[in-house]
């Protein structure tokens, strides 16, 4: 199965540093799974091979049979992020995807401006990290929306009005000065929250949208040490869904009638 880009920290931006000075060579690596990269002047550096797969895939590089470079946007975020400078304390630049389908980008984000960044980041016994890319995916395009659709928080927050009504902004805010963008933005917002319901919405605002952590909404709703996290994976898992409904088994439908070769069915 093929990985998110927010499950490989680091992966990204070690691509596009290495990238930027030139293609490289795709090798073989050592283990199964991995490449080898190698310029010339710059050595070599092993990398996952789905990861690389994806960012062709999202266009950030160009490969061929045997080399690989940066494609013109991913230029771009290679110059961004050289533009960053180095990395101050708690920073965690890294490439993350943006969207599905054919709307489907890749940004530079600091995962840990983000709790869901944070959450990625770690990794359970099994070395498994606690949300799958497909769940982080999700909390980030619903903050996306969020941003897009320029809702934003106020004293006494009003959240019986809808999202797309603009009614919960205050004056100045409303649908009539928002652009068609920020209204479809608003709407698909509208439509998550619905299909998440009440019970599970109210903590994918406050971690993905507020960007609150988890010991906040804890001591907010007061919820046990601990619970809000497993809320937030469970809310994440039934978003994710929303975003890409799986798709219905494939069921034969059952023979009308078992007959024979030279079988003849009866006219009435």
């Amino acid at each position: 199965m093929t990985k998110s880009l927010a499950m490989a920290p680091a992966s990204g931006r070690r691509l596009l540093r290495f990238l930027s000075g030139g293609a490289a060579s795709v090798l073989p690596g050592a283990r199964s799974g991995r490449l080898l990269l190698e310029a010339s002047g710059r050595g070599p550096i092993a990398v996952e091979a789905d990861v690389l797969a994806l960012l062709v895939a999202r266009g950030i590089l160009l490969r061929t049979s045997h080399s690989v470079a940066l494609s013109a946007q991913g230029l771009s975020l290679a110059r961004q992020l050289a533009s960053a400078g180095p990395a101050r304390n708690g920073d965690d630049l890294d490439l993350v995807g943006v969207g599905t389908g054919e709307t489907a980008s890749v940004a530079l984000a600091n995962l840990a401006e983000s709790p869901l960044g944070q959450l990625m980041r770690r990794k359970g016994r099994d070395g498994q990290t606690f949300l799958t890319g497909a769940e982080y995916e999700a909390g980030e395009r619903l903050r996306a929306d969020y941003t897009r659709g320029r809702i934003m928080p106020r004293l006494g927050a009003n959240w019986v009005a809808s999202v797309a009504s603009g009614r919960r902004g205050g004056p100045g805010g409303g649908a009539v000065d928002l652009t068609d963008a920020a209204l479809a933005a608003r709407q698909r917002v509208d439509d998550a929250i619905g299909a998440v319901g009440p019970e599970l919405s109210g903590v994918l605002i406050d971690v993905c949208c507020f960007l609150k952590g988890l010991e906040q909404v804890e001591t907010e709703r007061g919820w046990p040490v601990r619970s809000a996290k497993i809320v937030l994976k469970t809310a994440l898992g039934v978003l994710s869904r929303h975003y890409a409904p799986p798709r219905p088994a494939n069921r034969r439908r059952p023979p009308l009638h078992w007959g024979a070769e030279d079988y003849r069915p009866a006219i009435a």
